[in-house]
């Protein structure tokens, strides 16, 4: 199903309730807002939980989570298939909380793609169009427009049980496009394809947004989805958003444990802080190593934390790293051989499950298990978080 219908704002009174005290001030300019935003189904406990949120107008923002995060209630309230309980929800400067979904001018594409299996394509398309009251010579001409924007123009005449999944996703987004929103909304909608497909289409639909400039608000649990497609991420857990920013910083600079931890492989090793001074955290880890890391959930000498390090920052060979790396000792596990990767498990730190990825380079040192070896990485790569 697809909202189809122009934004058609509603002066009724603005949902209320008790909001929290926080000092926010969204952009004024931003063209969608979440402001102090809660949401509950039983009337006890908070799914969403003081959600503050400004997307930009024409900008790729992801919502990223595991199941159960509020990431998907989130979106089912911007399109308006779900009441806020608490806050306001504004789009292009109004609030649309009392708007109901066909008058919010949003397009919608479903992981299950909703086409209607007894219409062709150019029929699914063509539905929306109508119900708009769009002229037939007028329908035609954007229909074409559509299915030349998603590569389908030679499909109009099949129906939805007569294409690939890769095919019935493309006509979904076209779809959804069709009565050209300013905002599109998409809910899981590589979730049902296969791994090639998926990265295949992800590729698509970003070099679509970037042609027709329209804002996107994407809901995914799938990090490398995230990282490859979003002008930002905002990262759900429990109710809240834990991190929002540029995929390159959600990744380099996870600001919390949880983050680290979610977005991509990462070695996590918990330890005390001895001392905070000059921009670094001199860190004692549990197996007794002293290490410099930059404080990022810490402040203060006694502080528990864990240290983040990416596994393809670890370096073998750590002698040839520049003065000021950092070197432990380490037994090698595991390997396994990834084709473009070695994936190596060491004893390292204290931890049975100390991941280092090394590329597959001409002359690369073979690894087995039982060999003792040294490891190393900058300090700049180690992150003194919050303990997991």
């Amino acid at each position: 199903m697809d909202i189809i219908s122009e934004p058609c704002w509603d002066a009724s009174p603005k949902n209320s309730g008790t909001v929290p005290e926080a000092d926010y001030h969204p952009d004024p300019d931003a063209y969608v807002v979440f402001d102090r935003v809660q949401k509950s189904y039983d009337g006890t406990t908070l799914v969403v939980k003081d959600l503050n949120l400004a997307i930009a107008k024409g900008e790729f923002l992801t919502m990223l989570g595991p199941s159960g995060s509020g990431k998907t209630t989130c979106l089912m309230m911007l399109a308006g298939f779900e009441t806020a309980t608490h806050g306001e929800i504004r789009l292009s400067g109004h609030d649309i909380n009392l708007v109901p979904p066909h008058k919010r001018g949003i397009g919608m594409v479903f992981q299950s793609y909703a086409l209607f299996p007894h219409m062709t394509v150019a029929e699914n398309l063509a539905f929306p169009l109508e119900v708009r009251g769009i002229g037939k010579v007028e329908r035609e001409a954007q229909i074409k427009h559509a299915l030349d924007m998603v590569k389908m123009g030679a499909f109009t005449d099949r129906r939805p049980a007569q294409l690939s999944g890769g095919q019935q996703q493309r006509i979904a987004l076209a779809r959804a496009l069709v009565f050209d929103p300013a905002l599109v909304l998409m809910d899981e909608p590589l979730g049902a394809l296969d791994k090639h497909l998926r990265e295949h289409m992800q590729l698509e639909i970003k070099s679509l947004h970037e042609r027709i400039g329209i804002t996107v608000v994407y809901v995914t649990h799938d990090q490398s989805e995230a990282l490859t497609m979003s002008d930002r991420i905002a990262v759900f857990n429990d109710g809240r958003i834990q991190q929002l920013a540029a995929p390159s910083d959600i990744y380099e600079r996870p600001e919390n444990s949880f983050v680290a931890q979610f977005i991509g492989a990462n070695n996590s090793l918990p330890g005390v802080v001895e001392e905070v001074s000059g921009g670094r955290a001199l860190v004692r880890l549990s197996s007794g190593e002293l290490i410099n890391a930059t404080p990022v959930g810490v402040s203060g000498k006694g502080q528990a934390t864990s240290v983040s390090i990416r596994p393809e920052r670890v370096e073998f060979k750590p002698e040839l790293m520049p003065a000021g790396a950092h070197s432990i000792d380490a037994v090698v596990i595991a390997t396994v051989y990834m084709g473009d990767i070695l994936h190596c498990r060491l004893n390292a730190a204290g931890s049975d499950n100390f991941i280092m990825k090394m590329r597959n380079t001409l002359g690369q040192t073979k690894l087995s298990p039982g060999d003792r070896i040294r490891v190393g990485w900058h300090p700049e790569d180690a992150r003194a978080l919050d303990p997991t």
